[in-house]
């Protein structure tokens, strides 16, 4: 007796087919599986044997063999317990297969029958679509999460009885229905807004110009000037995410785990802070079988690193690549995986061991060699890649004593910003590049081009900054970004003076 089910599996943010041959023949009670398991696929042994001697179904005492194929792909987890009982059933002619080589089965199982929620089921929901199956049997926990794909039809189950049920009057079943644009809108709410900060426009100006062309931005100021509050605000600003937007979002943090039990779809920005004792591996992906880091779970939002120079030196290098690149690739034994990491970097700072350097009112403390030692910290190539640098002093009395914030809220900023990204997504038409931040050499020559009195300024800014071609590039990238939001279809001479002043720290504090 032999039959076939599939079921699926997640390698990197994707998902394959896995099908589950279950052959069983006379001989001595054995219960073996195949196709390079790991110990919770052992383990599933046991689940599945009391799993459908619980629901009531009978369990042979044969010799019972299941491979799980591809057979040269480790497989992991849980998630094949339902489609290994569902195989042992239909093999011995306890419910009815005539559907099932039409969908896939995915879950894992309790003891008692029940079928609990497992990770990366979105990735699985795109798979089962790319292979043209009608449809897909998950938990009930996972179903709003697979419905959001659309063009496959979901059921969700609570218990194995119920996947038994559904099979044997498949014709009668109703599969959950799904609006994945309706999620997308339902929640778009902040609970924080840029006209709670008190003063500091200069400051809400370089981060609208970040947002407006995905800069990376760098705050610089002493303690309690606002750093943290502003950078918190940042997502109220950035443009909505749009479907595509949210189903990559959403893949990377269903295949790590972090997507709640009710959560169907990631509708908001990612806003990720992680602690400064952070390991490289935490930041970046890792581990014996390669997850999603911190800059993968900010995928198309905002990574905030708070206390810049507090984090390791090692952790903060392997940060070059993805801001470059806008991916991440891990090698390990097991294989190598990439992830990707496009985002934006806000990171914030005291300009000093003591954090007054550079202060109105409080005097410095630290020595010439402890402030050098402490910039120092951040090395040259990581500041390339940081477009703004910006100045957050401490905030004058007059604006700290009023009763609240008195500057645009974040919906007004947003506006602008929204229109300044359609002008990027019509400008690249037809490319992959989402916005100014990402233009390679190609297009600044196309879209950048500037005239002689700007290439002027730009030379006396190079001499007198000591700039790099990276960080030249970048001041011709911010200005370009500059112009979008002034609706300006040429660079101008205002657009560049304004650029090179978020370059100013690299003189005032690195130079």
């Amino acid at each position: 007796m032999l039959a076939q089910v599939d079921s699926a599996a997640t390698l990197g943010i994707d998902a394959y087919i896995v099908r589950v041959e279950v052959d069983i023949a006379p001989g001595l009670p054995l219960f073996a599986i195949v196709g390079l398991p790991d110990a919770a696929v052992q383990e599933s042994r046991e689940r599945v044997r009391s799993a459908v001697r619980n629901t009531g179904y009978e369990f042979p005492i044969r010799r019972i063999t299941i491979n799980l194929a591809p057979a040269d792909i480790k497989k992991q987890g849980p998630a094949f317990d339902l489609p290994i009982a569902i195989g042992v059933l239909a093999a011995t002619g306890q419910l009815s297969t005539d559907h099932l080589d039409k969908g896939v089965f995915v879950g894992e199982l309790a003891l008692d029958g029940g079928v609990s929620p497992v990770a990366g089921i979105l990735p699985i929901a795109i798979r089962a679509k790319a292979e043209k199956k009608k449809f897909l049997v998950v938990p009930e926990a996972n179903a709003r999460e697979a419905a959001v794909v659309g063009d496959v039809d979901i059921y969700p189950v609570k218990t194995l009885a119920e996947v038994v049920a559904l099979l044997n009057e498949f014709d009668k079943s109703t599969p959950l229905p799904a609006d994945p644009v309706g999620l997308l809108n339902a929640d778009q709410h902040y609970d924080i807004d840029f006209a709670d900060v008190k003063g500091q426009e200069h400051v809400k100006r370089a981060l609208e110009v970040a947002a407006a062309g995905g800069h990376n931005i760098l705050l610089v100021g002493p303690p309690g000037s606002g750093k943290t509050m502003l950078a918190r605000r940042l997502p109220t600003i950035l443009p909505p995410l749009n479907l595509d937007e949210a189903l990559d979002i959403t893949k990377i943090y269903s295949i790590s785990g972090l997507l709640g039990t009710h959560t169907a779809l990631v509708t908001k920005r990612p806003f990720r802070s992680p602690h400064h004792s952070i390991s490289t591996a935490a930041l970046a992906g890792g581990g014996s079988n390669p997850r999603p880091g911190e800059v993968s779970l900010s995928h198309h939002g905002v990574l905030f690193l708070d206390e810049l120079p507090e984090f390791r030196r090692d952790v903060l290098e392997v940060l070059r690549q993805p801001l470059e690149d806008g991916h991440v690739t891990i090698a390990r034994i097991a294989g190598t995986m990439t992830y990707p990491a496009r985002l934006m970097l806000v990171a914030a700072m005291n300009p000093c061991p003591c954090g007054y350097y550079g202060d109105t009112i409080k005097s410095c403390t630290c020595s010439p060699q402890m402030i050098s030692k402490y910039l120092q910290r951040i090395s040259g190539p990581l500041l390339d890649r940081i477009d703004i640098h910006i100045e957050v002093p401490r905030l004058p009395q007059d604006e700290m004593l009023q009763s609240s914030g008195t500057g645009e809220t974040s919906a007004t900023i947003r506006s602008r910003i929204i229109a300044a990204r359609d002008v990027q997504k019509q400008r690249f038409t037809g490319t992959d590049l989402q916005n100014n931040a990402s233009m390679a050499s190609k297009q600044l020559k196309e879209y950048c081009a500037v005239d002689k009195e700007v290439k002027d300024l730009l030379r006396a800014a190079i001499s007198q900054l000591g700039l790099s071609a990276r960080a030249y590039d970048r001041i011709l990238k911010l200005a370009r970004t500059v112009a979008d939001l002034d609706g300006a279809k040429d660079i101008g001479l205002g657009h560049v003076a304004e650029s090179i002043q978020y370059r100013a720290l690299d003189r005032k504090l690195w130079g």
